[in-house]
């Protein structure tokens, strides 16, 4: 007969699936989509969170924050992007203090291509699913996103 010790907690069990499985795909993704079309993986995510929000910009603490990198991680993902012609910086009209990252237009360009890669590869990953499993997935992820939403940023 055994004793339960921390480390044999369901919730821990879960979480590390959840980030292996996450690190599997975003390996195999990712490479898929530099090979494809040159862009990083975490450039298509910048990219495509610009082009979905409003005015297809973000400040770049919001970006930060959705793309889970530090204010000064985003600012030299930026600065590159900047760089290739994908973005550019934009300042707030009314704080001198805020500035925000947009999409150019070279940039909308590029995420069309890559989107059409990723969708191609996600849909090889799914492929085993249905539609009730991609909706019972959709529905725990958001139940895990906004969990983590209300949580304070270090703890």
């Amino acid at each position: 007969m055994s004793s339960a010790t921390p480390i044999d907690d369901p919730l821990i069990t879960t979480f590390g699936r959840l980030a292996e499985a996450y690190s599997r795909l975003e390996q195999w993704l990712g490479s898929a989509m530099e090979s494809e079309v040159g862009l990083p993986h975490v450039w298509f995510e910048v990219l495509i969170r610009l082009a979905r929000s409003e005015g297809e910009q973000l400040t770049m603490s919001s970006l930060a924050d959705q793309i889970a990198l530090t204010t000064s991680g985003v600012t030299r993902l930026v600065d590159r992007m900047q760089v290739a012609g994908y973005v550019e910086r934009r300042p707030c009209p009314t704080d001198r203090r805020v500035s925000y990252a947009g999409i150019t237009a070279t940039g909308r360009d590029m995420l069309d291509r890559a989107a059409v890669v990723h969708a191609r590869n996600l849909r090889k990953v799914f492929d085993g699913f249905t539609p009730q499993d991609l909706a019972a997935l959709d529905t725990a992820l958001d139940h895990v996103r906004e969990a983590a939403s209300g949580l304070p940023r270090r703890p």
